[in-house]
């Protein structure tokens, strides 16, 4: 087996770890996927024999690609969701932990968005991976002490603007059946029970279905939206949505929309419709097809 061979059984070790770092620092999973991709070439064209640390060295290229990515991009839609990570009800597998890291639903990725590219580097590099913030300066070209001032504003801002949900995974799913089940009902009493007074729904119906994008607050309004959905909720199939109870929401053979919820003491206080058709097109969706 020749050097380029054995890189690449290597990298295959390390590739979970770097698509979790991409997809969090990306929000895509096709854009996590190509941002892999071009570390494997890069890493391929450089001279690996005396790096002592691989998954140090592969996080940094890949940290510097997306961060490059992240610099380029224009300006997100104003209802812009990330990329769901849709799992089975019953608990995530291997693959999917490692892309998720320690990430709360999309609630968190949506704040992320809001952050500079130099601060959410050095969030999810440090306190998502781990990575020490010496390494973190050289990726975005300051101090480790103004990296680590980098990393402190950005986890005040997801501390201040991302729900925390319960800590009972199975409770939290009793909480979104109960959702449903007053929705196919068109139960509007039973909606507003399982609604926090604060509650906020963000729906991201993409450049191809721009009527379902919204920004919805309070629980009489989004209850309302509910009730009036309540012919689609017997279509909702059970599953985790970047790690927290939600739905896919199927008929005929079609997925229309992914569903991700928040719940906090006992009450749903934010909602994620994701019903972009475009990105909906996903072989990882089939088994909610059934």
């Amino acid at each position: 087996m020749d050097d380029l061979d054995q890189l690449a059984g290597r990298f295959e070790e390390h590739r979970s770890r770097l698509r979790g770092v991409a997809y969090q620092m990306l929000g895509s999973l096709s854009e996590a996927d190509d941002a892999v991709q071009e570390t494997w070439l890069r890493a391929s064209r450089a001279d690996a024999d005396e790096v002592r640390n691989l998954a140090g060295w592969l996080t940094t290229i890949v940290a510097r690609i997306c961060l490059n990515m992240l610099r380029s991009r224009t300006s997100r839609r104003e209802f812009y969701l990330p990329d769901p990570v849709v799992s089975p009800a019953e608990g995530l597998g291997p693959e999917d932990e490692a892309l998720l890291a320690d990430s709360v639903g999309l609630a968190m990725l949506v704040v992320l968005d809001t952050l500079v590219p130099a601060e959410r580097l050095a969030f999810v590099l440090h306190d998502l991976f781990a990575v020490p913030f010496d390494d973190i300066a050289t990726i975005v070209g300051r101090t480790p002490t103004a990296a680590r001032q980098l990393a402190s504003r950005a986890r005040r801002r997801v501390q201040e603007a991302t729900p925390v949900p319960d800590a009972d995974l199975s409770r939290q799913r009793e909480v979104v059946d109960a959702f449903f089940a007053a929705s196919r009902k068109g139960d509007f009493d039973a909606l507003m029970a399982v609604l926090d007074p604060d509650v906020e729904l963000r729906s991201d119906g993409g450049l191809t279905r721009p009527a379902v994008s919204a920004l919805l607050r309070g629980r009489a309004e989004i209850a309302g939206q509910a009730r009036l959905a309540h012919p689609l909720a017997p279509f909702a199939r059970p599953a985790l949505v970047n790690g927290l109870p939600g739905a896919v929401v199927a008929p005929r053979g079609e997925v229309v929309s992914i569903l991700s919820f928040v719940v906090r003491d006992d009450r749903i206080v934010a909602i994620h419709v994701f019903g972009d058709s475009a990105r909906l097109q996903r072989p990882d969706l089939s088994p909610w097809l059934r």
